[in-house]
């Protein structure tokens, strides 16, 4: 063999090793990292949910958009990014029912996931109303180039249909025969209904002291509902615009103010004999805020896009039986036995009203993020 002949062999073998060095690296940052399932809520939707590795999605969106390469890793920044990217993720992914091609509502959230391989994951929902009466479905998610798991949840218990495909293909038609039939719109109003309630209780010990803080200052029905009321006002007000997507405030500004409004409301109690008129304003603005807290707890559980305002009117009601449920169970306890001694300040709402401020200052430091 020659010097030449050597040399090109030696080459051949560096360029064929670095290949598939290069190949071992995208496999080993991709492989396990992309699993995909489809649901079924009983409302007449679907809701599809991606979790993949969010720096890798954004290397192929920046480089689909012909934009360099971002050096991001922050959640925050990734969560933005991916977000600015997000009108090309449709190109890529097809959800069809017998055929027909949906197009989905889309949102993206990014958490530091340990799922993933330790790297942060980024979450893709889709959510649209089910066709009918249509019968298979059929998948395919083009931002992956290695396998993964479709999950397809068609019973209402037992184990998906589970199908590996690689990043691109399209999945075979999923039978549909086994889906439940979709709620009525009574049957809707009333699921959401409970999941306001059981939001407030037993699941929302911030929100009962708040709704306790409210009740303690004063004696009277008429203040009690006056309170009550601007702060179901408020409440509603913002839990309909963040809802809707005109107002967005992160949680971790919400929860912190949520839990500082506790202590604040409790603080003057201890301060304050009677109610004051500002006290009114007061509630009205931290009821704002408690409402930025219910829209959270509803964008987790979810909306059906096809009965969007009944479950946000149910949801709504549960969580005003709820506080209702609150205040009677306070009022029965103690306001209607105890409410007119002279001892009830002194052996009631000071108590009560520091334990509450107690609470309250200790969430407010346990929410904060230094």
């Amino acid at each position: 063999m020659t010097r030449r002949g050597g040399w090109v062999r030696v080459a051949t073998i560096a360029v064929a090793g670095g290949a598939l060095l290069a190949g071992a690296a995208v496999s080993a940052h991709e492989i396990g990292t992309t699993r995909v399932a489809v649901t079924f809520p009983q409302d007449g939707s679907y809701r599809v949910e991606i979790v993949t590795d969010a720096s890798s999605l954004l290397d192929k969106l920046e480089a689909a958009a012909r934009e360099p390469r971002s050096s991001a890793s922050e959640v925050g920044d990734l969560r933005d990014r991916l977000r600015r990217h997000a009108g090309l993720i449709p190109r890529k992914v097809a959800i069809t029912f017998d055929g027909v091609r949906l197009e989905p509502a889309l949102s993206i959230e990014v958490t530091p996931s340990a799922d993933v391989g330790g790297v942060p994951g980024a979450t893709l929902i889709l959510t649209g109303p089910r066709p009918g009466a249509a019968s298979t479905l059929t998948w395919s998610y083009g931002w992956t180039f290695a396998s993964y798991a479709l999950r397809v949840q068609t019973r209402s218990a037992g184990e998906p249909d589970t199908q590996w495909l690689e990043g691109g293909d399209t999945s075979a038609p999923v039978s549909l025969a086994a889906v439940p039939a979709p709620l009525s719109r009574v049957q809707l109003a009333l699921r959401y209904l409970a999941l306001g309630f059981t939001h407030i209780l037993p699941k929302g010990l911030d929100h009962v002291l708040f709704v306790l803080g409210v009740f303690l200052l004063s004696r009277k029905w008429k203040p009690i509902l006056m309170q009550v009321s601007a702060f179901t006002i408020a409440h509603s007000i913002t839990l309909a615009l963040s809802i809707y997507g005109i107002v967005s405030v992160s949680p971790s500004i919400v929860e912190p103010l949520i839990a500082l409004s506790i202590a604040y409301i409790a603080v003057e109690n201890l301060v304050l004999s009677e109610m004051r008129a500002w006290r009114v304003g007061v509630v009205f603005g931290f009821g704002l805020l408690h409402g930025l807290g219910f829209a959270g707890a509803l964008r987790d559980v979810g909306l059906p896009r096809s009965e969007f305002v009944t479950a946000l009117v149910g949801f709504n009601a549960g969580v005003e039986l709820g506080q209702l449920a609150v205040i009677s169970c306070a009022f029965l306890a103690v306001g209607y036995w105890y409410g007119d001694r002279t001892w009830y300040r002194r052996r009631v709402v000071m108590p009560a009203s520091a334990c509450i401020a107690c609470m309250g200052v200790f969430w407010t430091i346990q929410r904060m993020r230094f």
